[in-house]
């Protein structure tokens, strides 16, 4: 265990990593820069503001390189894809090292793996491993166990994800490909309480978002990270995800290009809700995220998440999602001003989406 300011983040000149830098510095922590190009590596700590960088390259195949990367550092952000190649290694050095794990993996089948593979051993060490620590399987999964309160079990859980557009950085592209892959070019749903192969399109439904973005056409069945992290923890045999119409053709689109920069804080001008719903008997609960920049609130979700382990403020150790290791309600509240919330009520039974109708299927974007 090294000095609780120094976190090593691995894949540091990538999208993502470049914003967790960011907020880890901004947060008096000291990033030891890491990942597999030694010259990109170098180039984005010439960029830094004040005392040269720690610059560490390391190869995942590599383990002796990865244990000295590690070295000294109270925790590993894994900001890296694809994970289904990066976060096996990553977190067989955390252990190693005795420090906690956390990255940012979207890919469905990298963190049923770290499920799978590390959480007898993790738990046995007393260290926390959180994968999915990020817009997607993080924020929703804080939002629906927020939204639960004191619910014990659930029949459904919606999360609707509304974006504005999504310009996916080359790592989501090269992540989707790499899942696609994996699943034979299947896709993935969650129901009966396990996760189920469909080779059909995915519907497009009509969501109601609160306002100002209202009723958008989505994409049903477009199955996202929070079918892993939600199920860990919760008992909830139903949990779908759903994504705008526009967003999800925007991902298809090969000619799309990567986000682009219109502050000085290096986020693009696409904006999010998140809207959940939790359904029991004849009860709905809903929790409510608004925001900028999937990518760049990652940042703070992971950074928050690490800090929280490091002072302790955690309910359980092992591999272990947002929901189950934190305290949703608080955790989300210190997202602010990164996101705004409206946390849950409790209303009289209605349908999960209000007005949920089934269109065409046949336009549907390819879902990741």
């Amino acid at each position: 265990m090294g000095s609780s300011h120094t976190v090593a983040v691995f894949g540091a000149y990538g999208h993502t990593g470049r914003f967790v830098v960011a907020e880890l510095l901004d947060r008096g922590f000291v990033p030891v820069l890491t990942g597999r190009d030694a010259a990109k590596l170098r180039a984005f700590a010439a960029s830094l503001p004040g005392p040269e960088a720690d610059v560490r390259p390391a190869a995942v195949d590599d383990p002796a390189a990865l244990d000295r990367a590690l070295a000294g550092a109270a925790a590993v952000i894994n900001c890296a894809g694809p994970f289904a190649s990066t976060a096996a290694p990553l977190i067989e050095a955390a252990l190693r090292a005795g420090i906690p794990y956390v990255d940012v993996a979207a890919e469905i089948e990298a963190n049923l793996d770290t499920f799978a593979h590390f959480a007898d051993r993790a738990g046995a060490a007393g260290i926390a491993v959180i994968p999915a620590m990020a817009f997607f399987g993080g924020l929703g999964d804080l939002l629906v166990t927020a939204a639960m309160g004191d619910w014990t079990t659930a029949d459904e859980a919606h999360i609707a994800y509304g974006l504005s557009g999504w310009h996916p950085t080359a790592g989501t592209r090269t992540a989707g490909t790499v899942s696609r892959e994996r699943r034979d070019g299947r896709r993935l749903v969650y129901g009966n309480g396990r996760l189920e192969y469909r080779d059909d399109a995915p519907p497009i439904l009509r969501w109601a978002f609160p306002e100002p973005m209202g009723v958008r056409s989505v994409i049903g069945e477009f199955t996202m990270a929070d079918v892993v992290t939600v199920p860990s923890h919760l008992r909830i045999p139903e949990v779908r995800t759903y994504m705008t119409v526009e967003a999800a053709r925007d991902l298809a689109a090969p000619e799309t290009p990567a986000p682009a920069a219109v502050d000085d804080h290096g986020r693009s001008a696409q904006t999010f809700l998140v809207d959940v719903v939790v359904r029991s008997g004849g009860e709905e609960r809903r929790a409510v995220a608004t925001g900028r920049d999937i990518y760049a609130v990652s940042a703070p979700l992971a950074v928050e998440a690490l800090h929280r382990v490091l002072t302790g403020r955690t309910k359980t150790v092992g591999v272990a999602s947002a929901g189950k290791i934190f305290d949703a309600p608080a955790f989300l509240r210190a997202l602010a001003p990164h996101i705004t919330l409206e946390l849950p009520g409790v209303t009289g039974a209605a349908d999960p989406a209000g007005s949920i109708a089934d269109l065409p299927s046949t336009e549907a974007p390819e879902a990741p």
